[in-house]
């Protein structure tokens, strides 16, 4: 793209500020609510007291002051919803107080939550009329319920619209050229890098993104057939550096830096010797993120542990969380990096926007005491914050072996919260490359 035009594209992406000062204007129009919702109680209050207030009045006062609340939630949605997807991001990740739906807002779903909003309100002046039904014309029962009704029909084709319309986006980016396959590392069942591997994304520049796979509801446990392709490695591929229909999902997953695409679905259950099933549809339905919990997959090379770390992770950003992946040695550059530049805290607590990370190929590399120290700030950081996935050859018991002294502590927080999957058999690589020369 030329310098003028990219210059202008800049330019009018900075008109946006323009908006600003009309969330600050529903801000104040917010606080005229405040004064409103304040006085219409205390007149009740008064009434009540001096016995001026029978039942009717009563009911029509608390259903004026729930119209209120509700009017001013929905300016709550308009200003940090509207700010967040129209103007810029608001950084409230890590937040106690973060709202659920504000990780995933869109305009999209700005609409269908503004539409429900305006039907709730609708509704409370339809009862307010019908309590106060000797006060009120026919006339205006009648339009009053043939508004309210197509306020609910607008709600309706709102909500119906936002889901075809986002599948639209998933169907026509499926339609794109694929570039080249990526490169596996050492657990290539999961597509993980070596730990020589170069440092990729936020860890460098030299990663290649996944397209995302379709969306699957987190609340719901999906079972995990045998895979119908009969290969591991047939999901694999990279994402466009741009999509133009990319939505939300597809933004967190290329944003996570997987190193290949893999889905639970996929995962080969007859491959290992030992492996239990019933786990691993517990872990799909990512109740371990919402409780802060560690997972961690234990067994040999090519026994499908980054498979099964990406797969959960992919699922996490279908649900709306922010994830990011790298193996253990690229972890490791990353905090000593940040080490080095003096800014290790302000590193960890912006790893807080996320609340789910990967650690892939822990125990390939030995590392030194300083590395390891590092790792231990990592695991203590989070523990009880957010969630870890970590993948290894071998058992946490053995981590001397890597981590040296600062194994112990390490482990301790790492397993107080986690699931230990243990994955045996042999090489899933190993036994295709033998089968390839049998033949």
């Amino acid at each position: 793209m030329s310098q003028p035009s990219t210059t202008l594209g800049y330019a009018l992406f900075a008109t946006r500020w323009l908006q600003a000062p009309l969330y600050f204007g529903l801000v104040a129009a917010q606080g005229v609510y405040v004064y409103k919702f304040f006085n219409e109680l205390w007149n009740l209050i008064l009434r009540c007291v001096t016995g001026q207030a029978n039942e009717t009045y009563v009911m029509l006062a608390v259903l004026k002051l729930v119209d209120v609340v509700m009017i001013a939630n929905l300016l709550i949605m308009v200003i940090v919803g509207g700010y967040e997807t129209f103007v810029s991001r608001i950084g409230l990740q890590g937040h106690r107080d973060q709202p659920e739906w504000l990780s995933h807002v869109n305009s999209n779903v700005l609409k269908v939550k503004l539409a429900t909003a305006i039907v709730g309100i609708s509704s409370v002046h339809l009862l307010q009329m019908f309590v106060d039904v000797h006060h009120t014309s026919q006339h205006a029962l009648l339009w009053g319920t043939v508004i309210h009704m197509a306020f609910i029909a607008s709600a309706a084709i709102l909500a119906y619209m936002s889901g075809p319309m986002a599948e639209h986006g998933d169907r026509s980016h499926k339609g794109h050229g694929h570039g080249p396959m990526p490169a596996h590392g050492q657990d290539g069942v999961g597509g993980g890098y070596s730990a020589s591997a170069s440092v990729p994304a936020e860890f460098s520049t030299s990663a290649a993104a996944m397209r995302a796979p379709a969306l699957v509801p987190s609340t719901v446990p999906v079972p995990i057939p045998a895979q119908a392709t009969g290969s591991y490695l047939s999901s694999s591929e990279p994402y466009d550096a741009y999509d133009p229909y990319e939505t939300g999902a597809e933004t967190r997953i290329r944003a996570a830096r997987f190193p290949s695409r893999k889905q639970l679905e996929e995962f080969d259950e007859d491959h290992p010797r030992d492996f239990d099933r019933e786990v691993l549809a517990r872990l799909g339905k990512l109740d371990f993120v919402a409780a802060r919990r560690n997972v961690v997959f234990v067994g040999p090379p090519g026994t499908g542990k980054t498979h099964l770390a990406v797969g959960l992770g992919v699922r996490a950003c279908q649900a709306g969380h922010q994830v990011l992946f790298a193996t253990a040695a690229q972890w490791a550059a990353r905090l000593t990096e940040a080490r080095a530049a003096g800014r290790l805290a302000e590193e960890l607590a912006a790893l807080d926007a996320h609340p789910l990370l990967i650690v892939d190929e822990v125990g390939y590399t030995p590392f030194d005491a300083d590395t390891a120290h590092l790792f231990f700030q990592l695991v203590a950081h989070r523990y009880e914050r957010s969630s870890l996935i970590v993948t290894g050859d071998r058992p946490l018991g053995r981590w001397d072996e890597i981590f040296g002294g600062a194994a112990p502590a390490m482990v301790d927080r790492l397993a107080h919260h986690a699931e230990i999957v243990r994955l045996e058999g042999d090489s899933y690589r190993m036994r295709r490359a033998t089968s390839a020369w049998a033949e």
